[in-house]
């Protein structure tokens, strides 16, 4: 087994780094790109709900908010009324230079920002939850009023006003295409253990309990199954735990071809950039290809300018309270990906067992030695932290986590 080191460096990657660019580019979900003029740029908003689109936008030489509403998915509308926008514009004397639309993220996804991306727009697609509301007893809420707090924010963060609100990075449709897999395996996961659940309940209900239906045999021990008295399972009862068993079965199946599927990553004798990560993290001992696959397709596909992007991008940076004589640490933000800050806790209790002569777990034992209670946990996040960064550098660079053991050497 090889043991990495500083300067270490995974043989599987290329010696030019920019044959392992992660395919999205850096994005700062927090400032605007490009710096905001009122007199050649007009501005646009989408409330999207499932039948009809509301369209606002300000346009420079026009005194009004233009408002309309469009049937829900008329793109062509949309463009329509932008091109009428520029159009008066321009007749009042204002040259139009740039166009930005923006919508609120929802079930609707990306496809509309792609979609009107194509017909030359600058298309941004903001969080829900960061943009600021009005706190003071009961608020109005109406599809006009979420359109002119939708414009009004929209305008503050391409000024580049901090705080206004974070935008979304905007997935390629392959990019969202790759994350499926992985999205739709943790449906299966949740819809067997609502199925498990049930068997459990509608057993218990009849006084048995410790039945597996995982097992193989589960069906043919369910048909020997007797109540605490010696009597058969009611005949309905039977007919529903067999029906749930059957979909136990079936979700099984499925989840058993996915994980067939991803397993064969490792396996790619000319693997892409993203499938090359893949096969560095799951050469670490203690990682696995559903990890390794998880990590790269979800975190590190994307371009961080730095750690503390990194760890806010999953929510593993700190929220401290600082005001006056009162200074406090909230903890985590929990701002992030909430799937993946879930793996890396798990990830970093694996990474102890597995790979106990690593420098990160040198480092907790060190800080362990007396620690009780809440400060256990807030060590394991902090090594869950640090353990990202040194993964993603490992995704970008090559360079092996100090003390870290490969699974072959």
């Amino acid at each position: 087994m090889g043991v990495g080191g500083r300067g270490m460096v995974y043989p599987g990657f290329a010696k030019n780094p920019k044959e392992d660019a992660p395919m999205s580019e850096m994005f700062n979900p927090s400032i605007a790109a490009t710096a905001f003029d009122h007199n050649t740029t007009i501005t646009a908003v989408l409330e999207l709900s499932g039948k009809t689109w509301l369209f606002g936008a300000i346009a420079p030489g026009l005194t009004t908010r233009a408002k309309r509403s469009f049937t829900a998915g008329d793109i062509a509308g949309v463009m329509k009324a932008l091109d009428q926008l520029k159009a008066q514009a321009q007749k009042a004397g204002f040259a139009v230079a740039r166009t930005g639309l923006a919508y609120e993220a929802g079930r609707d996804g990306f496809w509309i920002a792609r979609a009107l991306a194509q017909g030359g727009l600058e298309v941004h697609v903001m969080h829900p939850a960061s943009i600021a509301v009005d706190r003071r007893g009961k608020r109005a809420k109406t599809d006009r009023l979420d359109v002119d707090l939708l414009l009004t924010t929209f305008i503050g963060w391409l000024r580049g006003e901090p705080g206004r609100c974070t935008m979304a990075p905007i997935p390629t449709l392959e990019e969202e295409d790759r994350r499926e897999p992985g999205r739709l395996r943790k449906a299966l996961v949740q819809d067997r253990l609502k199925v498990e659940n049930r068997i459990g309940g509608l057993l218990i209900r009849h006084g048995i309990d410790g039945f597996k239906p995982r097992l193989k045999s589960a069906e043919k021990k369910l048909a020997e199954l007797k109540l605490p008295g010696g009597d058969a399972l009611p005949p309905e009862t039977l007919n529903s735990l067999r029906l749930l068993l059957a979909q136990h079965r079936l979700l099984s199946q499925q989840l058993k071809k996915i994980e067939e599927a991803r397993a064969k990553v490792v396996e790619v004798e000319k693997p892409d950039p993203l499938q090359r990560r893949i096969q560095a993290l799951a050469g670490l001992l203690g990682v696995g290809v559903e990890t390794a696959t998880v990590l790269v397709h979800e975190v590190f596909s994307r371009r961080f300018k730095d750690r503390r992007a990194l760890a806010g991008f999953v929510g593993l940076t700190g929220t401290p309270f600082d005001s006056g004589g009162s200074r406090t640490e909230q903890g985590i933000s929990k701002n992030g990906n909430p799937e993946v800050r879930r793996l890396m806790g798990q990830l970093a209790w694996r990474w102890l067992r597995h790979q106990p002569e690593s420098d990160l777990a040198r480092w907790l034992r060190a800080r362990l030695s007396g620690a009780e209670g809440r400060m256990k946990k807030v060590l394991i996040v902090a090594l869950a932290r640090k353990l990202l960064v040194a993964l993603w550098r490992y995704a970008e660079t090559g360079e092996i986590p100090a003390g870290a053991r490969l699974a072959a050497g």
